[in-house]
């Protein structure tokens, strides 16, 4: 057997490369048909969310009283006072100016909009409500260039859009399984996404939900890497010795 057969035939095993497969996000995309659910996806308004209500109306006093202000209303000016925002709480209720104790919990905010429009005008015409959640937020660790929490002002969020936040993921992740950890009602569920898969277009975890973390896990060329660690150049050393002795031996 020749020499330097086996001298290439050991660089190979040693820096082989990866497989494309493992590498390349959602293959084989085409004819992909993403469902209309997908489409016009909205989050679901949770406990411990906090919500940025106005009410307005042609006629803006008869609209004051609908309205959370830091400080109290003068007259019919509210240039110097701050609106205040809606925590949901543990029963899922915020308290509402006039309309009382309110359940919010599981609507999404385009549906609290017409709950409100409905209960309102009731005692004001035409009223006008905006909503929208202040604290929307996920979280990417792991493998990525940027990890962190990143808070969304639109309320909602693809996992492409978060891991385009983060930077995209290193050449260490694992694109094959990367954890993503929900919680909704005090439970906590782990669902493992392929980025490799094109049905994760239609997959109920595409969009994500207000807290949620990705983390994606370390391939194994991290892992073994990791093992290594300080011993490294003891092993390099190590392996060019086994080149040197199967060159002599053969020589």
């Amino acid at each position: 057997m020749n020499k330097y057969y086996v001298i290439g035939l050991l660089t190979i095993l040693l820096f082989s490369c990866a497989s494309p497969e493992k590498i390349i996000y959602f293959q084989e995309v085409e004819g992909v048909q993403v469902q209309d659910s997908l489409l016009n996806f909205e989050p679901k308004i949770q406990v411990g969310d906090i919500l940025g209500i106005n009410v307005s109306a042609v006629d803006g006093v008869a609209a004051l009283p609908f309205n959370l202000y830091e400080t109290p209303v003068l007259g019919n000016s509210i240039s110097n006072s701050k609106p205040l925002t809606y925590l949901v709480d543990s029963d899922g209720q915020i308290q509402f100016p006039i309309l009382g104790d309110l359940k919010v919990e599981g609507y999404t905010t385009k549906e609290l909009k017409t709950v409100l429009t409905t209960r309102i005008g009731e005692y004001i015409k035409q009223p006008t409500i905006n909503i929208r959640l202040t604290n929307f937020k996920v979280g990417v660790t792991g493998e990525v260039q940027k990890p962190g929490a990143y808070t969304i002002a639109n309320g909602r969020i693809s996992i492409l859009d978060a891991i385009i936040l983060a930077g995209d993921l290193t050449i260490y992740g694992n694109r094959k399984n990367v954890l993503l950890i929900r919680e909704q009602k005090g439970k906590r569920t782990f669902i493992n996404i392929d980025l490799t898969n094109k049905e994760l277009f239609n997959s109920p975890y595409f969009y994500l939900a207000q807290n949620d973390v990705l983390y994606v896990e370390p391939n194994k060329t991290r892992v073994n890497n990791s093992a290594v660690g300080a011993n490294t150049g003891v092993i390099l050393s190590s392996v060019s010795i086994l080149i040197s002795l199967v060159a002599i031996l053969l020589n």
